[in-house]
């Protein structure tokens, strides 16, 4: 509960503060007890008795199965309240009990749907018949006391310039004003049909206008309103006597919002109206819903705790009871990826192609997917950059096996290719990357620079610009070395290129092997790869090491077959000849 009212002076309560509750039963089960007294024309009041405590509120309004027996719970009004009495009492008293959204007719909603001509709506044809109805029976049996339901056409203006702050004078801000103005939506509004879309469903341009004034939060909430007519005596039905007595608000997520609060111990409310008599009423606010037995509410939480017990154990059958571990000789690597942005390309309306190349011994379950198409994300300016933000989560699954201790392992590759389409569906190629995957686990931010292939000349610039299209590649593997490559050197002779953007990736990367569980593995000799994956840190930078010096010994194997065999052997060279005679 949250902000109870403040009570101050011959035990009146002054404050409007509301309250907050949150319930797990049916809205329909909740009953309010309204109680309503002219006690003087205003000035000194005397102490008053304070009511009985009701009980106190429940975390649920009531049972469903005992909202019958509350509905069945009569109105009491005195003698002295009615209209046809021909002297107002001294001390004027009605008590109303009324469930959610349960409507009861005001004098001036009487007198107007009484007049055929006041009829337009099917709802106002649908009061017009209940209150012919109630006339039959007798008229109605409540005087003062009505209420407004959320399909009724009430706005309280009290809503309108209410304030968020404890400040006297508040300047309020343009979201609080934008706030004031929205109509809540009701939760059982039917939805619009595609056909009778009037307005966009996207904007690709939204100025700063337009989204300030869509900044907007719009909670769906039903909303009932319990009033007052307090006007004189034997002139009821004046619009301007309507005063509100509580407000009740219900939304989605069994969050009630009771504005004021229940009166209980703090003493009623009070009202003091303007004129010549400055009458004084006083209101309380009860919580009369039915509440549950304790054999029903035992019942019940049995009930929950037997169903929470199945759930719980559905979700451990369903991930079982003994962690999954790969087998022997095998490294499990499991990546959770995002493509988070890409920024600095030429066209707008960009997205992302990816796949990813395992290399030997590398395998994936067969129902893994390896490749990938992002959205088409438009791009923003941010500094001197149009940047284009994804966030195009992916996640893949693969196992190293080892067969051979005297080989490195090499990891997979995920190759990209960033294209833009345009208005006229002119698609080019933006550029092309490629992305070895971490290997040590860890949070990884990695941003790659592209580049894409360009044609001599300028007619492919203007063919690429009027009519879209350019350049590609056949096999994106060609980007780093072509899986297909067999030879032992790859010619990238007259090849031209030209730098883009860069995309940047965000990796989540765990490894898993029960070679991370021997202990020993540190103090005796690494035998395999797996050990050596042990080492997180170290790992990498072995791998560069080993990697630059094979490439080092290669070149200087290339270079001493390309020297003259003269050099190669100094010594046959270094025999004197005799010279010629």
């Amino acid at each position: 509960m949250a902000g109870a009212p403040r009570c101050g002076g011959s035990g009146v309560c002054r404050s409007r503060d509301p309250a907050v509750y949150r319930s797990r039963d049916p809205i329909r089960n909740l009953r309010l007890r309204v109680r309503i007294q002219r006690v003087a024309p205003a000035g000194p009041l005397l102490p008053r008795a304070p009511p009985p405590p009701p009980p106190p509120l429940a975390e649920r309004p009531g049972r469903a199965d005992r909202a019958a027996s509350a509905e069945a719970v009569p109105l009491r009004v005195t003698a002295g309240s009615r209209a046809g009495a021909q002297r107002p009492p001294e001390d004027e008293e009605e008590v109303v009990e009324v469930g959610w959204q349960e409507k009861l007719f005001s004098q001036l909603e009487v007198d107007l749907y009484l007049k055929e001509s006041a009829c337009q709506t099917p709802l106002d044809w649908q009061y017009r018949e209940e209150i012919q109805k109630l006339e039959k029976a007798g008229g109605r049996k409540n005087c003062r006391i009505f209420t407004y339901t959320d399909h009724d056409r009430f706005t309280n203006l009290e809503e309108l310039c209410q304030k968020v702050t404890d400040l006297d004078h508040e300047v309020p801000s343009y979201l609080v004003e934008r706030m004031a103005n929205v109509r809540r939506r009701r939760l059982d509004r039917r939805p619009v049909e595609a056909s009778s879309l009037k307005s966009k469903i996207i904007t690709w341009e939204p100025s700063e206008e337009f989204i300030k004034n869509n900044h907007v939060i719009n909670t769906p909430v039903q909303t009932m309103y319990i009033m007052g007519d307090l006007g004189p005596y034997g002139k009821l039905g004046n619009r301007e006597y309507e005063n509100v007595l509580c407000t009740i608000k219900v939304d989605g997520n069994g969050v009630i919002t009771v504005k004021p609060d229940f009166t209980g111990t703090k003493g009623p409310y009070r009202i003091e109206l303007d004129g010549e008599k400055r009458e004084v009423w006083e209101y309380t606010i009860e919580n009369a819903s039915a509440q549950v037995q304790p054999e029903e509410e035992e019942r019940e939480q049995r009930v929950f705790r037997d169903l929470y017990g199945r759930h719980k154990d559905y979700l451990s059958g369903l991930v079982g009871t003994d962690f999954e571990m790969p087998l022997p000789g095998t490294l499990r690597f499991f990546v959770n990826g995002e493509i988070v942005s890409a920024q600095g390309y030429e066209y707008d309306n960009l997205y992302v192609h990816f796949f990813l190349e395992l290399p030997n011994q590398w395998s994936s379950s067969p129902f893994q997917q390896l490749s990938g198409v992002t959205q088409i994300c438009a791009t923003k300016t941010e500094g001197w950059d149009n940047v284009a933000y994804f966030c195009y989560p992916f996640t893949v699954e693969m196992f190293y096996t080892q067969e051979d201790e005297d080989s490195l392992p090499q990891w997979p590759v995920l190759y990209f290719e960033v294209l833009s389409l345009d208005f006229w569906q002119r698609y080019r190629v933006e550029g092309y990357g490629s992305l070895v995957l971490p290997a040590s686990p860890g949070v990884h931010m990695l941003t790659i620079p592209t580049w894409r292939p360009v044609d001599l000349g300028t007619v492919a610039e203007m063919r690429r610009f009027f009519i879209g299209g350019s350049p590609e590649l056949e096999d994106l593997t060609y980007i780093r070395i072509p899986s297909t490559f067999k030879g032992k050197r790859l010619s990238r002779f007259g090849f031209r290129t030209e730098t883009t953007g860069s995309v940047t990736f965000r990796l989540y990367c765990l490894q898993q092997s029960k070679a991370f569980l021997e202990n020993s593995a540190l103090r005796q000799r690494m035998q395999s790869v797996l050990d050596r994956l042990g080492g997180f840190s170290q790992q990498s930078s072995v791998y560069n090491v080993l990697e630059a010096f094979q490439r080092a010994r290669r070149r200087m194997q290339e270079a001493r077959e390309s020297l003259p065999q003269d050099l190669i052997n100094p010594s046959a060279s270094a025999v004197p000849q005799p010279p010629e005679l």
